[in-house]
């Protein structure tokens, strides 16, 4: 792979975006979530600037609601899988258009590590998504030293295992679809989002629907759960 030549491309395809006056950046230092979970988060909602981890429990939900958090950062935003699948429509509905995403499709592990970390340090770029890639500590150290640079998030999305290790990431999430909770559902998606680590936090639990007419995360009043997250992941 060439990499001088796939940054070339990349830098050029974020150049053009911005000449459309696509990026539409917000400078906020976090990314609002809905005012009960904000208000439980360490600086008002998802901080920027920082990795998050996101695991799923093997359908759309989790990409969903990893599209949420794309669409909300405000500017030019990153798909890095080796098999991509990025939904134009499904993305639409969590208002992430087209527009503003960009595809990579790295042929291994390596250099699916490499587009992260270069694309976390564009100051252009709002989100990068990493799909199934589980970086080790070394890895991460870089790509929050990325992100710190560049002021993005970046998201690293991956099926969840029975018993998950420590994390160097500010947030670990575990999202898991309720009824009508994935991407290609034409109902409003209804998630169960447990925060499973958070810096200056403690874990939560929130039973949440994206109401996409209206482009708002609401949180389901009569299933609210104050319960910390399951115990597995409180020793982290």
């Amino acid at each position: 792979m060439d990499r001088h030549a796939v940054l070339a491309a990349l830098r050029a395809r974020v150049a053009r975006i911005e000449r459309a006056g696509l990026t539409g950046r917000e400078e906020a230092s976090a990314i609002p979530l809905c005012p009960e979970m904000d208000r439980a988060l360490p600086g008002g909602g998802l901080p920027r600037a920082a990795v998050h981890e996101i695991l799923s429990d093997g359908a759309g939900a989790a990409v969903g609601f990893a599209a949420l958090l794309m669409a909300r950062s405000g500017g030019t935003v990153f798909w890095i899988a080796r098999d991509p699948d990025p939904w134009p429509p499904g993305l639409m509905g969590f208002g992430l258009p087209p527009s503003r995403l960009i595809v990579a499709q790295p042929s291994n592990h390596v250099d699916a590590l490499w587009a992260t970390e270069e694309a976390l340090r564009c100051h252009a770029v709002s989100a990068v998504l990493l799909m199934d890639e589980r970086p080790d500590a070394t890895a991460m150290r870089r790509l929050q030293l990325a992100a710190e640079t560049g002021g993005g998030i970046g998201l690293l999305l991956c099926e969840a295992e029975a018993e998950e290790g420590p994390s160097l990431a500010a947030t670990r999430w575990h999202v898991t679809g309720r009824a009508g909770g994935s991407m290609h559902d034409l109902g409003d998606p209804q998630w169960t989002l447990d925060l499973l680590r958070c810096r200056a936090g403690r874990p939560q639990r929130w039973q949440v629907t994206w109401r996409a007419g209206i482009e708002s995360l609401v949180v389901d009043e009569e299933m609210r759960e104050e319960s910390p997250a399951p115990r597995r992941s409180r020793r982290h």
